[in-house]
């Protein structure tokens, strides 16, 4: 005879049993961030991928578009006109090696082309040219797989136009190489930077000890300092005779120069030996490396790539936030970053002028893309009719170049580049850049900054370490980490007590420099995210201080993972309709006035009680 169990017996069992797989154990959590290193390298890798395949996607879409358009500007145009307007297309998109319009009039069979490819591609993208020509006699589009040619990749194209008429182009995708290479530095899949290239030594974040990194999954928790360099911040401006007895006792073959802090250069002594030396010095308050610091992608908008592929936005009701507010000119987000291409379509009138601290003699010119695509995320133009959607459709961006063309750059340039950006008017700071390192010299910087009312907003680096990365892990630096579309964790994204909220990081769409679009992952594309957000919080409500727009990214977040905070999301994820909303409702809050107001009135106050 079977035992009969009460029915709330079972209930209570399977309310057991749904909580088990709903909500994992401490055990489970630590699995999503102590896997081994090859099971990580494996989920990077086809991230990669994952990215190389929809900007490969991006690049035809975006093409097709190109060509649809020119075919509508050529008809009844005559074939001078029309030559002028192919060359014109090939200026505007140099990655188009050769483009050629079929005339509509069957007794003209002559193309009228522009560009030129080698004999050697020719050879080889001919059979794909073929089948293109073919596809427009039948009036059909055509577009081939990528074709690899030389360690480069290539595209036909064929797009039917109107009577017969027909573009055909062939389309250089060096960009896919760009993007594979620029992710595994940014993805920490391969050791960057390199030692080596920049006279640099690897130690550990805690102990400072030499380190040797030979793959990427070895920088989590590793430091990157210049061998020959130090920081020194003095209590008081040493005068010019000491200044040159010191420079004479290292050796110094240069110094550079910030407030009361310099950076000093030896050409006989390494970083080492110079710390020993100036901690000697009473008058130095602290001397420490010079690290380097890396990258860590309303009515729906017309813009091209929007539906497809900008899964962000709507993830964080960055639509419905629009019908809050969509921006105001008068608000400047400042991108630390590789600088920005100046020249792209879907960014003109998106920007103000920034400055260059690798060579300042240039403008900030993009020669990387990293910095291009964090631009975009922010501030891309919105309902164009090209390209992608940025999240703000106002607010400006202040391209700063600190970073190389290799994505690296000083903690010296970093720090410039915040000051400068304060002293001319950013009212947010976006630095999709890090290390482990916790430099003084910077903390300095960022203090700076904080203190004149800017949000300063940075990733928290790709390296699934919890180990505290900076400047996101400074206190007044707003830390973020990465979403996929699914609101779950990024497998890359760092984590700890610091993070404060999350934001769409994976494959995410953005303009790349020489007029193109690409997808890339990383907590370098979260983190614009965050800073769009914190430029529109201040749109609607520019009383609000540093403090109370963070507060509000914070409490209106949606909270994912363990209920409140927690180490993987922080608060949770960004929502811009509920950040906008409550921004909106705190207009008429005392607390919000400027505190010259709030003095003010505290003084009228003691002045009548005293009478």
């Amino acid at each position: 005879m079977l035992f009969k169990t009460p029915r709330w017996i079972f209930a209570l069992l399977l309310l057991i049993g749904i909580g088990f797989f709903m909500y994992p154990t401490k055990e489970q959590h630590r699995d999503l961030t102590q896997r081994p290193p090859q099971y990580e390298t494996a989920q990077k890798i086809s991230l990669v991928n994952q990215d190389i395949f929809i900007t490969n996607k991006l690049c035809y879409e975006q093409c097709n578009t190109d060509f649809r358009r020119l075919l509508i500007e050529l008809q009844d145009k005559t074939d001078l006109e029309v030559k002028e307007k192919l060359v014109r297309l090939r200026q505007e998109h140099p990655h188009m090696l050769f483009v050629s319009w079929s005339h509509p009039d069957p007794n003209n069979q002559q193309p009228i082309s522009a560009g030129t490819y080698s004999p050697s591609i020719k050879q080889e993208i001919e059979p794909y040219r073929a089948k293109a020509i073919q596809a427009l006699k039948s009036g059909e589009m055509y577009h081939s797989p990528s074709i690899a040619i030389e360690k480069d990749d290539y595209m036909v194209l064929a797009v039917p136009g109107a009577e017969g008429s027909g573009l055909i182009g062939i389309i250089k995708q060096s960009i896919l190489n760009r993007i594979k290479d620029q992710q595994q530095k940014n993805l920490r899949l391969v050791p960057y930077p390199a030692e080596g290239n920049y006279r640099i030594e690897s130690v550990d974040s805690d102990t400072r000890q030499d380190i040797r990194v030979d793959n990427g999954e070895e920088n989590a928790g590793a430091s990157h300092y210049h061998k020959e360099q130090v920081v020194v911040k003095f209590r008081a401006t040493p005068d010019p005779v000491k200044l040159a007895k010191i420079k004479q006792e290292i050796h110094s073959s240069s110094i550079q120069k910030l407030g009361y802090t310099y950076v000093f250069e030896s050409h006989k002594w390494n970083a080492e030996q110079m710390i020993a030396y100036f901690k000697k010095i009473d008058n130095v308050l602290y001397v420490e490396p010079h690290y380097y610091y890396m990258t860590n992608a309303e009515p729906i908008p017309n813009d091209d790539l929007f539906s497809p592929h900008q899964w962000n936005l709507p993830m964080t009701q960055t639509v419905e936030g629009w019908g809050i507010s969509k921006g105001n000119d008068d608000i400047i987000i400042a991108v630390l970053d590789t600088g920005a291409d100046l020249d792209h379509p879907d960014l003109q009138g998106r920007l103000v002028p920034g400055l260059n601290f690798i060579q300042p003699d240039l403008e900030p010119n993009d020669d990387v893309g990293h910095g291009t695509h964090v631009t975009g995320v922010i501030s891309a133009t919105v309902n164009n009719i090209e390209g992608v959607a940025g999240m703000t459709w106002y607010d400006k961006v202040m391209p700063i170049k600190v970073l190389d063309h290799s994505g690296a750059g000083t903690t010296y340039s970093v720090a410039q580049g915040i000051i400068w950006a304060t002293d001319h008017g950013a009212k947010i700071i976006n630095m999709s850049l890090g290390n482990y390192a916790q430099a003084e010299f910077l903390h300095d910087a960022v203090r700076y900054a904080f203190n004149k009312d800017v949000v300063l907003i940075a990733a928290s680096g790709n390296d699934n370490t919890d180990q505290p990365g900076y400047p996101a892990a400074y206190p007044e630096v707003f830390a973020v980490a990465a979403t996929d579309n699914q609101s779950q964790r990024a497998s890359f994204s760092n984590y700890g007590s610091y993070i404060d909220v999350a934001a769409p990081g994976v494959t995410i769409a953005s303009t790349y420099p020489d007029n193109q679009y690409a997808a890339l992952s990383g907590t370098s594309m979260a983190s614009p995210h965050v800073a769009a957000l914190a430029a529109l919080i201040r749109s609607v409500n520019p009383l609000l201080s540093n403090v109370e727009v963070m507060n509000i990214m914070r409490n209106t977040s949606v909270d994912l993972g363990y209920p409140g905070k927690d180490d993987l999301f922080g608060y949770g994820q960004i929502n811009v309709k509920q950040a906008l909303t409550q921004a909106n409702n705190a207009k008429n809050s005392v607390r919000l006035f400027p505190e010259w107001v709030k003095r003010e009135v505290q003084h009228i106050r003691s002045k009548y009680t005293s009478s």
